[in-house]
Formats: structure tokens, sequence, C-alpha cells
């Protein structure tokens, strides 16, 4: 057993990373933090009443029986900006188990949580099973954006991998505001594909390369931005800027879903021009929506 009581076997495979941020004297401060390796809470940096966390993952990725759980908690007033420090590599599996990604954030009133997450880059034969749970309360404002690769497509991995289950839900003042919820099984898809016609048609509409699911992407994400400011004519001007960069290949749809709430979905060939309209909308939400500006703006926008 190590000290926090697990048995060693499991020390960086089975990992929690709790932190609860809180509003003290007019800027936010990390209250109560504790880790697990492999995950630890890099520098923390004060700008203005936010505090800005670079969540680190120090192993090589997650593997087939890992199991990684962050729960955040903003209290009352606290503004956070999470990003990670690089993307999450998920490797084979070589157990008869996916490895299990849970992420739980609440966020009281007036609190504002920022998360923009380096994506996560499957290999070929991994299986994942991740899922982000979003629980934000009345007056409370929210930026998400999550990204996915179909592989190492430099290698010729695009989308070799086992299995991914993806989930991400929202729920502010306790309904459920949105669902986003897919099970992607590429390779079986290919099993399917050699198989006869006759046991070919259930495989064939998992293949993410259809022209109606991924086609030949390489990159794609979602976007949340949930705040009493957004208007239909934020979600307009999002999309102008979507079509704007349409030119460099990428593809994207915003939507106002409801009074305070946009989503976007974003899809490109290539990492730079990813990187590049993530960014471009993420600098475009801290600007005209939360207000964002001069240094502190050019800070949470990296």
């Amino acid at each position: 057993m190590d000290s926090s009581g697990s048995p060693v076997r499991a020390v960086g495979r089975h990992a929690r990373l709790e932190a609860t941020f809180a509003r003290r004297c007019g800027r936010t401060v990390l209250a109560h933090a504790y880790v697990e390796p492999p995950f630890r809470i890099g520098r923390t940096f004060s700008i203005d009443d936010a505090v800005y966390v670079i969540v680190v993952c120090s192993g090589p990725g997650i593997f087939g029986g890992d199991e990684l759980i962050q729960h955040v908690h903003l209290e009352s007033g606290a503004r956070v900006f999470l990003t990670s420090q690089s993307a999450l590599q998920v490797h084979p599996s070589t157990f008869a188990q996916p490895a299990l990604l849970r992420q739980h954030y609440v966020v009281e009133s007036d609190a504002e949580l920022h998360c923009h997450w380096h994506p996560v880059i499957p290999f070929a034969d991994a299986w994942l099973d991740q899922r982000f749970e979003l629980q934000i309360a009345e007056g409370a404002r929210l930026y998400w954006s999550d990204a996915l690769m179909s592989g190492r497509a430099a290698r010729g991995e695009r989308w070799r991998f086992r299995e991914l289950a993806h989930q991400l839900r929202l729920d502010m003042s306790g309904a459920l505001k949105y669902q986003e919820r897919y099970r992607l099984a590429p390779a079986r898809s290919c099993e399917s594909h050699l198989a006869p016609e006759s046991s070919s048609g259930c495989g064939l509409a998992r293949d993410p390369t259809r022209r109606w699911l991924a086609g030949d992407v390489d990159y794609l994400g979602t976007a949340l931005v949930s705040h009493d400011n957004v208007s239909a004519t934020h979600a307009e001007e999002l999309q102008q800027e979507v079509d704007r960069l349409a030119g460099v290949g990428v593809r994207g749809a915003v939507d106002l879903v409801e009074a305070g709430l946009i989503v976007g979905r974003f899809m490109s060939r290539d990492g730079a021009s990813f990187s590049h309209l993530r960014a471009a909308s993420r600098a475009f939400a801290l600007a005209s929506i939360f207000n964002c500006t001069g240094p502190d703006r050019a800070v949470f926008a990296k």
C-alpha cells in the first residue's frame, strides 16, 4: 500500500484529482487540492481576480484498465481558467477493458469556469471511455472546449483505435441543457467491411470516414458558452468567424440552442488550422461575451 492507502500496483493507473476554488479577499485561490499520480496541478497564475491553472498528467498517457478521475468545484465568485499541459495519449489496450476518463465540474452561482483542453489522441488498438459532467448553477458562467484526433494520422493511424465512447453533459440549474454522446468502433467497421455483404450493414454505419460522419477530417471538437450576455448575434458572429476560416480547411456550425447558451462543433483536416479555429473562437468569446480585454485576454486566450 502507498501513503494514500492504494495498492502499489494501482499507483499511476487509478488516480484522482480534487480541486476546490474559492474567492478570498477579492481574488480567486486554490482552497483545496488533492492529487494522486500521474496527476499534478502545475503552477497557478493569479491574473486580476482570476486564477490560471495547468493540469498535468505526468505519465506517458492512459492505458486499458486505467481510471483517471477529476472533480473540480468552484465556489461562488471564483473565476478559474483550466488547461492541460499537452495532448492526452491513449495507448493500445492489452486488457479486456477500456481506459476510463471521468471529469466532473460543479460551478456555483456567480462563479466562472473556462476549460480549454488539448486533443485526445487514440493510438491504434486503443480503447477509451470518457465522460464529462458539467453542473452549472443559475448565474454561473462557462466556456468549454474539448478536442479529439482521429489518431496519429502522420503514422497512418487514422481511425484505427479499437473503440471510443464519449459523453459530454451540461446541466444548468438542475436541468439537462446539452448532451453529446457517441460511440465509435472503426476497427469493427473495417472488419464488417471485409465480411460478406449480408453482415456488413451495421458495421459500415460505424465508419467515421463516411461523408456524413467525419469524412476526411482528423480533428474535431465541441465548444460551449454559457453566459447571461450570450445572444443570437454572438452566435451569428462566431459562425461568420468559422466561415471566414473555411478556406484553410476547417468546418463548423454554431447555434444559440437557448437563451444564454451557445454550442459550436468544429472539424478540420490538419492540426494547425484546427488550433487556429479554436483559438479564434476562444478569443471572440473572451472579448465579446466575457468582456475580458487587455493583457488578461492575451494570457487566457493561449
